[in-house]
C-alpha cells in the first residue's frame, strides 16, 4: 500500500546516506540560487540553466513514499519506454540529447467551460511542485521505485472547470517527428494518446510530473510534462503531453487501439489477469541485480487501499 506521511521511514533510510545528502544539498544550492527572483525571473532561469536540469525552485515535501529501496537515478534516466524516441531501452536518453523542451504550451479544452492554453514556466512557478516516491510497474512484467516531481492532475482540471458532461480526461503527446525521430517509423498511430475517467483523473494519488528527484524532468523520462498514475501499467502514464481534453465518450488510448486484446483501456494492474504472452504475477525489479529473484505483483501495484473504491462493481478481468 501507500505509506502516506511516514513517521518511521525517514528519506535518508530509503536512499543511501551519501546520495541523499548530495542530492539535498544540491536543492538547497538551486533554492538560494532562486531566492529573491520573482516569477518571470525563477521561469527565466529555469529555461535557461546550462548543463544538469536545474533544481525545482518551489519543491514541497508531499509526505508520499513506499517501502522498497528507490531506484538509481542512472537506472531511471537510462531505462526507458519512449517509442517516440526509438523502441530500445536506451534509444530514449540517446535519441532525445538534443529535445528542446522549452518553449512548452498544453491546451486545455473539450468540455469545460473555461478552455485554453497554459505554459509550462506557469506551471512551475504557480503551482507548487511536490516529491512524491511511486512504484512504477510495466506490463512488460519489471517495475521502479521513482522520486517524481509534480503536482495532482486535478490542481490544473479544476482551473478549467470541466461541465457536467466531462466524463473522461484524455491526453496527446507532441507529434513532431523532426523533434522525435521515432515518429519517423510507423510504429504507432502518432501522435500519442491515453485517456482516463474523470474520477482516476481527479483520485489524489494521480500527478502531472514535471521533474524527478528534485530536478526538471529529462527529456527522456518526458518532459516537458507526463502524466503519473502509479496504480496502472506504464504505458497509461503518457509523456511529453501538448494536450488535455475533457469528453463526455470514452477517449482513444493508442495500446488499446494498436492491439486491444492485450491492451486494455483500463490498464490496472492486476496479477489475475495475464498478458496473453506472459503472465502478469511476478515482476523483476530493474537494479535488483541477475541473481536477484522475481517479486510478487501486487493488486493495483500495492495501491488498492486507496483505489480499489473506484472500481467497485466492475469486473475487472473485462474491464482490464
Amino acid at each position: 500500500m501507500l505509506i502516506k506521511k511516514p513517521d518511521h521511514i525517514k528519506f535518508s533510510e530509503i536512499t543511501t546516506q551519501s546520495d541523499y545528502l548530495r542530492r539535498r544539498d544540491f536543492l538547497k544550492k538551486g533554492l538560494y540560487a532562486f531566492a529573491g527572483l520573482g516569477l518571470s525571473g525563477i521561469a527565466e532561469a529555469l529555461v535557461k540553466a546550462p548543463g544538469k536540469n536545474p533544481a525545482i525552485a518551489n519543491l514541497a515535501d508531499a509526505g508520499f513514499s513506499v517501502d522498497e529501496d528507490l531506484t538509481p537515478y542512472d537506472l531511471v534516466t537510462s531505462y526507458n519506454n519512449y517509442y517516440e524516441f526509438g523502441t530500445g531501452k536506451s534509444d530514449p536518453v540517446e535519441n532525445s540529447k538534443a529535445f528542446e523542451s522549452r518553449p512548452w504550451h498544453v491546451v486545455v479544452d473539450g468540455e469545460c467551460e473555461e478552455p485554453g492554453e497554459i505554459d509550462i514556466e506557469d506551471i512551475l512557478t504557480g503551482i507548487t511542485q511536490e516529491e512524491r516516491i511511486y512504484r512504477l510497474r510495466c506490463v512488460e512484467a519489471w517495475s521502479m521505485v521513482v522520486p517524481w516531481v509534480g503536482f495532482p492532475l486535478s490542481t490544473l482540471l479544476k482551473r478549467f472547470k470541466p461541465t457536467a458532461k466531462a466524463k473522461y480526461v484524455s491526453f496527446e503527446t507532441l507529434h513532431d517527428a523532426e523533434r522525435m525521430p521515432g515518429q519517423k517509423r510507423a510504429v504507432l498511430d502518432w501522435p500519442y494518446r491515453e485517456g482516463l475517467r474523470i474520477d482516476e483523473a481527479m483520485h489524489p494519488l494521480t500527478i502531472l510530473a514535471t521533474g524527478l528527484d528534485g530536478e526538471l524532468l529529462p527529456n527522456q523520462n518526458g518532459a516537458s510534462l507526463r502524466l503519473v498514475v502509479p496504480w496502472k501499467y506504464g504505458f497509461k502514464s503518457i509523456k511529453g503531453i501538448v494536450r488535455i481534453r475533457f469528453s463526455e465518450e470514452q477517449p482513444q488510448a493508442t495500446w488499446n487501439m494498436n492491439n486491444p486484446r492485450e491492451y486494455g483501456f483500463y490498464s490496472n494492474v492486476n496479477p489475475r489477469v495475464e498478458h496473453p504472452r506472459w503472465s502478469q504475477k511476478y515482476h523483476r525489479v530493474i537494479g535488483g541485480g541477475i541473481f536477484s529473484s522475481k517479486v510478487k505483483t501486487e493488486m493495483f501495484n500495492g495501491y488498492a487501499d486507496e483505489v480499489a473504491s473506484l472500481y467497485t462493481g466492475m469486473d475487472l478481468r473485462k474491464n482490464f
